[in-house]
C-alpha cells in the first residue's frame, strides 16, 4: 500500500487547456491521458489524495463526473477545492475535508487545496502540499504543488516530492510568518 498525491485534474474543463497550456487538443484526450497515468502509477490497495479541482462541469452532470471517479484506482480521498461541488463531493470518497494532516512514512504532511505560508507542524518540518496554482508556482522548501500541470500530468509520492523540495529555494515569507526561527 502506497499513497500517492495529486491535484487540480479538472476533469471536464475545456478552458483549463489553454489557461494552463496543457498539450491536449480536446477535454477527451485531456480525460484519457488523466486516466490512464493514474492507472498506470495507482494499485488498487494504494490511497490517492486528490487536492481538489477534481472535476469541473454541471451539478446535474454526476453520471460523467461518477465515471471518471471510478476509472481512477485506489482508494480516493478528497481535500475540497474552490471548483469542487456537491456533484462532486458526494462521489464515494473515502474521505472529504477541506484539510488534513497525515503521516506517510517519515514525513508529516498537511494537505490543502491552496498554498499556505505556515501550518501546523512547519517549524518542526511538515511538509504542506497543494494545488489551485496550475502552472503559476511550483512551491519552496516546505510547500510542494502536488498538481498536474507540475508533475507531467501524473500522481506522486512522497519520494519525489520531498526530492523537489530538498532543491526549492526557502519561502522568501518564512522569517515574516515564523519570527526568531530559522529555518528547519
Amino acid at each position: 500500500m502506497a499513497n500517492w498525491y495529486s491535484a487540480d485534474l479538472h476533469f471536464g474543463h475545456h478552458r483549463i487547456i489553454d489557461f494552463c497550456k496543457r498539450p491536449f487538443a480536446s477535454t477527451a484526450e485531456m480525460n484519457a491521458a488523466l486516466i490512464a497515468n493514474f492507472q498506470g502509477y495507482v494499485a488498487h490497495d494504494d490511497d490517492l489524495w486528490i487536492l481538489g479541482d477534481f472535476a469541473f462541469g454541471r451539478a446535474d452532470d454526476t453520471a460523467q463526473f461518477e465515471s471518471w471517479f471510478h476509472s481512477l484506482p485506489g482508494r480516493k480521498h478528497l481535500i475540497i477545492g474552490n471548483h469542487d461541488d456537491e456533484a462532486v463531493i458526494s462521489l464515494p470518497w473515502a474521505s472529504t475535508e477541506y484539510m488534513a494532516e497525515i503521516q506517510d512514512g517519515d514525513h508529516s504532511l498537511v494537505l490543502c487545496h491552496y498554498p499556505m505560508i505556515t501550518w501546523n507542524g512547519a517549524r518542526r518540518g511538515a511538509l504542506q502540499l497543494f494545488g489551485h496554482v496550475h502552472d503559476q508556482w511550483a512551491g519552496s522548501r516546505n510547500s510542494i504543488n502536488v498538481g498536474v500541470d507540475q508533475w507531467n500530468f501524473r500522481p506522486i509520492q512522497i519520494e519525489e516530492i520531498a526530492k523537489r523540495a530538498a532543491r526549492m529555494p526557502v519561502n522568501k515569507h518564512w522569517a515574516d510568518v515564523e519570527h526568531g526561527n530559522e529555518f528547519p
